[in-house]
């Protein structure tokens, strides 16, 4: 999680102060969408998983607990057969 909140550090010198958990980052303009591919990009390293853009929605990306949520907690195993 530290590389997204770096990440977004990065690309928002300005911010001070740290980013809560539960910061709407696209309301806050954190996130935008010249950088939105590049960010895409990078959850997809940082999971080891790719992001499939048919499935997610805007709503996924909205808070760093959102994005722990979707992308970066290991998903339920699926039962075989």
């Amino acid at each position: 999680m530290q590389t997204v909140i770096d990440w977004i550090k990065q690309k928002n010198p300005e911010l001070q102060g740290e980013i809560l958990p539960d910061t709407d980052l696209i309301e806050a303009r954190l996130i935008n969408s010249l950088d939105f591919l590049e960010f895409i990009y990078l959850l997809e390293q940082v999971s080891g998983r790719s992001v499939d853009l048919d499935r997610v929605t805007v709503d996924d990306f909205r808070s760093l607990n959102r994005i722990r949520e979707v992308f970066l907690t290991d998903p339920a195993p699926t039962a075989a057969g």
